[in-house]
């Protein structure tokens, strides 16, 4: 399947930003982490990451009629973007929203996600590890 794996804001600081969260591996070591574990499950994968709302509500809408598939962490976005979510509902895509951290265990505002609203899946709190869940679920 083709899949477009979507990075929102601060991702590319991985391994700077909070390592006691979101720990101590950089951005390049997540993208070869998704490349190895799409390659592993059969996937053709596209990698985007923007720290600018309207840039990933682009991408998404470019998705339409290309990709089978969603995975995306919209990271700050994920509690405040309803251009992504209806972004994600106009394409009509399947999407599963992945995060490293447990965001359902930290501060109060990150519990909401208007992601989860479109998203066929949601998979917090594995690190790295989630996205490959993620990917995963485009296997059935």
């Amino acid at each position: 399947m083709k899949i477009l794996v979507i990075n929102g804001p601060n991702l590319n600081m991985l391994g700077i930003r909070e390592p006691d969260i979101y720990g101590k591996q950089d951005f390049k070591e997540l993208e070869l982490y998704i490349r190895e574990a799409a390659k592993s499950l059969g996937h053709d994968v596209t990698l985007f990451q923007s720290n600018h709302e309207g840039e990933i509500v682009d991408i998404i809408q470019s998705a339409y009629g290309v990709f089978d598939g969603i995975v995306i962490n919209p990271a700050a976005y994920t509690h405040t973007s309803v251009a992504i979510l209806d972004a994600l509902k106009a394409v009509g895509i399947p999407t599963v929203e992945v995060h490293l951290s447990d965001i359902s265990s930290r501060e109060e505002f990150r519990k909401f996600s208007y992601v989860s609203m479109i998203a066929k899946k949601t998979v917090y709190g594995l690190g790295f590890e989630g996205y490959k869940k993620a990917l995963e679920y485009f296997c059935k």
